[in-house]
């Protein structure tokens, strides 16, 4: 079983010294950089295509094709960023990546730059993160001391610097261009798109945003070619990724396995639900993701198999639920988490995901309706397509795929004036038994 898996990112990280410049290097790191600057530009570029590596932010587009979106010879400066603000419910991959590998990612930070012909190069990552930020400003402090970072790096005539810059904890600046304009001293709140940021991105100039997990993953790339990382996975998601477990798993944690991993396998090396309990639904890519359940287990976990049985691969972030769970009140509070976090730019968003938690809170204490289930649909899909950018659609998923398989414990909401999975209700899981 334990095959399946594939430490890469994840191979080192029991060492006690794999966050430093000396363990990275013991390992073969920064060998990649020197294949890459005894390369042109352009070819680095074409190996990330050839590899087929998909963006592991949850988008899933092709990283090497974004990197060909840059312009060059346009007279002005290029800029990459990498979004470490990971906040989503459930999304946990890119935090331990930063504190028990960070070389990697500066390693693949300059090769990206060197592809893009960059010279300033931006770590996003979340204020409240404190031991993140510190592991991460030693992390680029021994790579300006090791020559890798500054001017002239190898001896190949490139300078570049990498600046880690610490945001103020917005789950809009998870959005690029919300992003983008928190790094420039404005308020985080997504921009008109087009002009994309391969045009016109940071300060107007051609910049390109990728994820931690996609950045760090291009030294592996460069380092054993384009081939042995399409190997991996199936024919259309290539690679291998973290897939992060979290909720009511005996054994939580990252598990780095090929795209096209069922969650059977999984949870055979997590040890299976807790407590030997059923499972009874599950995230695919995190909250923002319609629900799976069991019938769900053996679906191939790349992105076109996912999104044929109705969800998204999105950042692999699989929370699990058993039987114990109440579908209701975990919506709601999704539900909440994405009215807090709206940044109130457009109305949709805005408006509707109050409204969501409103009509949610009602339901889950058992005092609404069951013409309240039409609303919720209502109003998410006057939502989801009609925000200024993705947080608005994030919150139809969960509320929908919900009512589609757990109907029926909503309306038991109603039926009773309350949750049946309430400790002090005396019909305490009577619909499970029922089933």
């Amino acid at each position: 079983m334990t095959t399946i898996l594939i430490p890469e990112l994840s191979a080192h990280w029991d060492e006690p010294d794999s966050f430093r410049l000396a363990g990275y290097r013991r390992d073969g790191g920064y060998q990649a950089l020197r294949k890459a600057l005894a390369m042109a530009p352009d070819e680095v570029i074409q190996a990330l295509k050839d590899s087929a590596l998909r963006g592991r932010g949850g988008a899933g587009f092709p990283t090497g094709v974004k990197w060909g979106f840059i312009p060059q010879g346009d007279g002005k400066p290029h800029y990459l960023v990498v979004n470490a603000d990971e906040s989503e419910p459930g999304a946990c991959k890119d935090m331990p990546t930063l504190l028990n590998n960070p070389q990697a990612l500066i390693e693949g930070m300059i090769i990206a730059c060197y592809a893009i012909r960059a010279k300033l190069a931006f770590i996003y990552v979340r204020g409240e993160v404190l031991h993140v930020i510190r592991r991460l400003q030693l992390a680029v402090s021994e790579a300006y001391q090791a020559g890798y970072l500054g001017e002239n790096i190898l001896g190949s005539g490139l300078n570049l610097d990498i600046v880690v810059h610490a945001g103020a904890g917005a789950y809009i600046c998870g959005e690029e261009t919300a992003l983008l304009d928190s790094l420039e001293g404005f308020r985080g709140q997504p921009r008109l798109k087009p002009p994309f940021p391969a045009v016109a991105g940071l300060y107007a100039c051609p910049t390109v945003v990728n994820n931690v997990e996609s950045i760090a993953t291009v030294p592996y790339i460069l380092r054993y070619g384009p081939a042995e990382f399409a190997r991996f996975g199936t024919e259309k998601s290539k690679g291998f990724g973290l897939f992060s477990l979290s909720g009511h798993v005996t054994t939580p944690g990252q598990y780095e396995a090929p795209l096209g991993t069922t969650l059977r396998e999984l949870l055979g090396l997590a040890g299976g639900i807790r407590n030997g309990n059923r499972l009874k639904f599950w995230t695919p890519g995190g909250s923002s993701t319609p629900l799976f359940t069991d019938q769900h287990l053996d679906v191939p976990l790349d992105y076109e198999s996912v999104a044929a049985a109705g969800s998204m691969l999105g950042t692999r972030s699989i929370q699990l639920f058993d039987e114990t769970t109440c579908p209701v009140r975990v919506v709601l509070r999704w539900a909440e988490f994405y009215r807090h976090e709206s940044c109130g730019k457009c109305t949709p968003c805005r408006e509707g995901s109050w409204w969501v938690v409103q009509l949610l809170d009602r339901l889950e204490r058992g005092a609404g309706s069951e013409g309240d289930l039409d609303k919720l649909l209502d109003i998410c899909d006057n939502i989801t397509g009609r925000a200024f950018c993705a947080l608005g659609d994030s919150i139809q998923p969960s509320v929908a795929s919900s009512i589609k398989y757990f109907r029926d414990e909503y309306i038991e909401h109603l039926r009773i004036g309350g949750c049946p999975f309430d400790p002090a209700a005396s019909t305490l899981f009577a619909l499970e038994s029922a089933r």
